[in-house]
C-alpha cells in the first residue's frame, strides 16, 4: 500500500476531526523505545524503520524528524516528494516546534491532534512551552488515527501473547517482595499513596518477571498500580502460568489489561499520586486530573533503583558478556579466515554467523537488538538495519559489527570495526583516534557526584584534537536481563545523572562520514568504587580491537598500558573457551608489536 494512499486516508480522518495536523511519535502507550510490532505506527505509516523519529502530517505536507543516527537512513527510506526529512541539530533543519511555529504563522488557530496515550507528559509540556503565545490548540484524540487506518487496510498483529516467566532470586539478587518494600519506603518518604508504573522494564524488574512481547526486550505488556499495601498488575491474564499466579497471590492482584484506566480513576480519586513526567503518558495524566488526584511530581523511584545493579546482577552480567565476547571474537576470526581464503563476505552472512555463535552459548534467549552488520559506506549509517546479502566486502572496506544478546540473567551490547584486507593511512588515523577516545573514557577515575555529561567531553577530546566528532552520545545505560538501552544513567552531553556504583554503561565513541564509512568501538562497563568516594570502570566486554587499524605510535604511554592490560585480560578470560587455532589467532591479535 503506497505512502501517498496512507497519507490521503489519514488526511480524510483529520478533516473529520477538524484538525490541521496529526503528530505520531515513535513511542507507544508504555513509552517504549522499541514498541511491539502492533504499535509501530510511525513505521507502518511512513515506511521509516528507525527506532527513533517522529512524524507530523498536515493537510498538505508531512515531516519526519530524526536525530544524527538516522540522517542517511531516513534519506534512503522516505519518499522526499511526499515527506520532508528534518535532521535534528543540523544547520538549516527545524525541530517539530519550529515547523509548527511556521505552520501557525500561515494558519492562525492551528489545531494539532495527537493520541494522549502515546505522548509523555514532558513531551507535551515542552511543546506547549516552546509554542507559548502561539495560536495553537492541542487536541487529544482518544482514538489513535493510525490504528484506525491500519485496521481498515490490514491486519494488526496481536500483542501481549507471550508467556510470562519468573526470574529466580538467585539471578535477580533480590526478591520481588524486598523490592516492593524498598519502593514503598520511597513512597512514604515522598508522601505518596499511589505510584503509577507504566514502563515495561520497571514492571519486569520490580516483580522479577519477564516476557517476550517486544522483540529483543524481555518484557511483557502491562501496567502496575502500587499503593502502600496493595499492587495491581494489569495484563493479558491468559498467558500467566499457574505457578506464577500462586507466587504472586500474596502481594499482587491480577487484573485484565483493559481495566487499567477505570481502576486508575477509582483508586486515585482524591489521593496523593506519585508521577514522573518522563515516564507517564499524558493520557494517564488526564485520567488523574478527572479523578481529582493530588499529584506529586518527582523522578521515578524505580529508575534509579533498577540502574544500580546488585552484586548478583553484576555477576550475571559478567557471565553473559563473557559468552558474548567469545561469540564475537570467533566471528572476527571467521571474517579474517573467509577473506584469507577468498570467500565472499556479505553483510547478512556476518550477521548470521555471529547469531549462530550466540545461539551455541548456554542460556541464550534472543538478540538484544537487531544486528548491525555494515560494509563500506554503509558503516556510516549509525543504526544501519537494511542488511544486504549482495553487499560483499572488498579489500580495504571497513566492516562495522554492532550486536548483542539476551541470556537468562544478562544483556549484552558491543561493537567492533575491522578492515577487510589492508587499511589506508586515513583509516588507521581515524580508527586510532576513536580507540584513544574509548580508552581515555574507560580509564578515567572520577569523584563521587560526576555526571555522564562530564565524561562525555573527556571521551571526545582526542577526536576533537583531530577535528573529528560523532553525533550520538558516548554511552547509554544497560539493563540486567532487560532493555539494552536503560536510564537514567548514560554518558552524553545531556545526561545530568551522576554515575553510581553498580551502574552499567556502554562506552562507544565513533566517527562517521557518508560515502566513506564509519567506525565505532563499544564495550560495556560497570561502575565500581576504587577508593573512598572515587569511582572507575571495570569492563564487562573482552574482545580484541582491530590490530591492523591501530597506529600504536599515536597512543601515549598510559593508553598503551591500558591496552596491554586489557589484552592480557582478554586472553586470560577467553582462552579456555576457544579452540587451539582460535587461541593462536587471539594471541596474535593481542600483540601490539610484531
Amino acid at each position: 500500500m503506497s505512502l501517498l494512499h496512507k497519507l490521503n486516508q489519514l488526511r480524510r480522518l483529520m478533516a473529520e476531526y477538524q484538525i490541521d495536523g496529526y503528530f505520531i511519535p515513535s513511542t507507544d502507550e508504555h513509552l517504549n523505545e522499541y514498541p511491539p510490532t502492533a504499535k509501530l505506527r510511525r513505521h507502518w505509516l511512513s515506511g521509516f524503520t528507525g527506532s527513533a523519529g517522529d512524524f507530523l502530517v498536515t493537510l498538505n505536507h508531512a515531516y519526519l524528524f530524526v536525530d544524527s543516527r538516522y540522517y542517511e537512513q531516513a534519506d534512503q527510506q522516505v519518499d522526499s516528494s511526499l515527506v520532508q526529512v528534518c535532521k535534528l541539530e543540523l544547520s538549516g533543519h527545524k525541530r517539530p516546534t519550529e515547523v509548527l511555529a511556521d505552520l501557525i504563522a500561515q494558519k492562525p488557530q492551528f489545531r494539532l491532534g495527537f493520541d494522549p496515550f502515546v505522548f509523555s507528559i514532558k513531551q507535551l509540556r515542552d511543546f506547549r512551552s516552546e509554542l507559548a503565545g502561539k495560536s495553537i490548540e492541542f487536541v487529544p484524540i482518544s482514538e489513535n488515527l493510525v490504528d484506525k487506518l491500519w485496521q481498515e487496510m490490514d491486519t494488526i498483529p496481536p500483542i501481549a501473547r507471550s508467556p510470562i516467566f519468573a526470574v529466580p532470586e538467585t539471578i535477580a539478587g533480590k526478591s520481588a517482595v524486598a523490592k516492593l518494600a524498598q519502593v514503598r519506603e520511597k513512597m512514604r518518604s515522598a508522601g505518596a499513596e499511589i505510584l503509577l508504573i507504566t514502563k515495561l522494564d520497571q514492571i519486569a524488574w520490580l516483580l522479577n518477571l519477564r516476557g517476550r512481547d517486544v522483540p529483543c526486550n524481555p518484557v511483557f505488556i502491562a501496567y502496575l498500580l502500587l499503593t502502600l499495601d496493595q499492587a495491581f498488575l494489569f495484563t493479558n491474564l491468559e498467558r500467566i502460568p499457574d505457578t506464577i499466579r500462586q507466587s504472586l497471590a500474596d502481594y499482587v492482584q491480577l487484573e485484565n489489561y483493559e481495566s487499567y484506566r477505570s481502576k486508575l480513576v477509582e483508586l486515585a480519586r482524591g489521593r496523593r499520586v506519585w508521577i514522573s513526567d518522563r515516564h507517564l503518558t499524558y493520557g494517564s495524566y488526564l485520567l488523574l486530573e478527572n479523578a481529582n488526584a493530588y499529584l506529586i511530581e518527582k523522578d521515578h523511584p524505580i529508575e534509579l533503583l533498577k540502574s544500580q545493579k546488585n552484586p548478583i546482577e553484576i555477576q550475571q552480567m559478567q557471565l553473559a558478556n563473557l559468552k558474548a565476547s567469545v561469540a564475537k571474537t570467533r566471528t572476527l576470526k571467521w571474517i579474517a579466515d573467509q577473506f584469507a581464503m577468498g570467500h565472499p563476505i556479505s553483510e547478512t552472512a556476518v550477521a548470521q554467523t555471529i547469531e549462530q555463535f550466540y545461539a551455541q552459548s548456554e542460556g541464550f534467549l534472543e538478540l538484544s537488538f537487531p544486528t548491525i552488520s555494515a560494509i563500506g559506506a554503509n558503516s556510516s549509517i549509525v543504526h544501519y538495519g537494511n542488511l544486504d546479502p549482495n553487499r560483499i566486502a572488498q579489500s580495504g572496506d571497513l566492516l562495522l559489527l554492532d550486536s548483542g544478546c539476551q541470556f537468562m540473567g544478562g544483556t549484552t551490547d558491543d561493537t567492533r570495526t575491522v578492515v577487510v584486507g589492508e587499511p589506508t593511512a586515513l583509516q588507521k588515523m581515524r580508527y586510532t583516534a576513536v580507540l584513544k577516545a574509548h580508552i581515555n573514557c574507560a580509564m578515567t577515575q572520577f569523584p563521587k557526584g560526576t555526571t555522564g555529561s562530564q565524561l562525555d567531553g573527556i571521551a571526545r577530546a582526542s577526536l576533537w584534537a583531530e577535528k573529528l566528532d560523532y553525533g550520538h552520545g558516548t554511552g547509554h545505560g544497560v539493563g540486567a536481563f532487560l532493555n539494552v538501552h536503560e536510564g537514567p544513567n548514560g554518558i552524553s552531553k545531556r545526561v545530568q545523572q551522576t554515575l553510581e556504583v553498580g551502574m552499567i554503561n556502554s562506552i562507544e565513541p565513533g566517527y562517521y562520514e557518508p560515502n566513506w564509512g564509519g567506525i565505532r568501538i563499544e564495550n560495556l562497563y560497570f561502575v565500581k568504587e576504587i577508593a573512598p568516594d572515587w569511582y572507575g570502570f571495570e569492563s564487562l566486554t573482552y574482545i580484541p580491537f582491530a590490530k591492523k587499524l591501530i597506529d600504536i605510535h599515536r597512543l601515549n604511554e598510559k593508553e598503551k598500558a591500558w591496552l596491554l592490560n586489557y589484552y592480557q585480560e582478554v586472553q586470560t578470560r577467553l582462552s579456555n573457551f576457544l579452540e587451539p587455532d582460535e587461541q593462536a589467532w587471539l594471541k596474535q591479535e593481542c600483540t601490539l608489536f610484531d
